[in-house]
């Protein structure tokens, strides 16, 4: 809800900053990182730490692969207040929603946005499961030419060398959508708040990631839908694990020319 030191939706700071470095002989343009709290119908549910950048599209997202909501109807408004010391998402989900909330009892601090941070059982990791998925079959080259329009897509982090990137490409590799953030599985949670504002079904293309392949990553993906995840960097073991029981096709050290399947 809004506070006394609630300052205006034009005061929304800027996802990149110019700073002087020691000695003012040069600046340098750095990546934007901040508290950004999601609360859903005024109860305070998590806190991370964002780029300020597609706040829409990470709220929706990010309650989407938390289970909070099942669909975007679910979420009927998303307020982005800025506060002197953070940025407050402030969702409006439906009654319905709001019970299953409250009976969750999920209160997430401080967390990485893995998907199973807060929980107070082993037991209840099924519960967040995603449902299986399947892989899109890709023309010949996709994923070569999806890592080849990446770095042009990557806006921000042109400009300051400090941002992930996620990016939702169809079956042929042309890139179609992707987001920025500082952390690997908030871009994530940005494109999936992206992708679910689109008509077309995000399982007839593939999410590609500047980053390593962590179970985050694969349990994001899967959440929205889609069944084949790319990545630049390694894999974790419990990446590959996951990608397995879920179906889901699992690339890694995607680049360069060279790509290798763990799933």
């Amino acid at each position: 809800m809004p506070t006394d030191d609630a300052l205006t939706a034009a005061d929304l700071p800027p996802p990149l900053l110019t700073l002087p470095l020691p000695g003012g002989a040069a600046e340098e343009c750095v990546a934007v990182e901040m508290p950004v709290a999601l609360t859903v119908n005024g109860i305070s549910q998590a806190v991370m730490l964002a780029t300020p950048a597609d706040l829409e599209d990470f709220a929706l997202g990010f309650a989407l692969n938390e289970g909070w909501i099942s669909a975007r109807q679910d979420l009927l408004d998303v307020e982005v207040l800025t506060q002197l010391d953070g940025i407050e998402l402030a969702l409006q989900v439906t009654a319905a929603r709001e019970q299953q909330l409250k009976a969750r009892r999920r209160m997430l601090a401080g967390r990485t946005g893995c998907g199973l941070c807060g929980l107070e059982s082993l037991s209840q990791v099924s519960a967040v499961s995603p449902h299986p998925v399947q892989a899109p079959s890709l023309a010949p080259g996709a994923l070569d030419r999806a890592v080849a329009a990446l770095a042009p897509a990557q806006v921000l982090n042109a400009r300051c060398g400090g941002l992930h990137a996620a990016a939702w490409c169809d079956r042929t590799g042309a890139l179609q959508l992707a987001r920025e953030d500082v952390g690997r599985h908030n871009a994530l949670d940005k494109l999936c708040g992206a992708l679910a504002r689109r008509t077309e079904p995000a399982g007839d293309g593939f999410i590609l990631m500047s980053s390593r392949a962590s179970f985050e990553l694969v349990h994001k993906t899967a959440m929205a839908g889609v069944g084949l995840l790319a990545c630049m960097s390694a894999p974790s073991s419990l990446a590959i694990e996951t990608a397995q029981k879920l179906g889901l096709q699992l690339w890694a050290f995607v680049r360069e020319g060279r790509a290798t399947r763990y799933a």
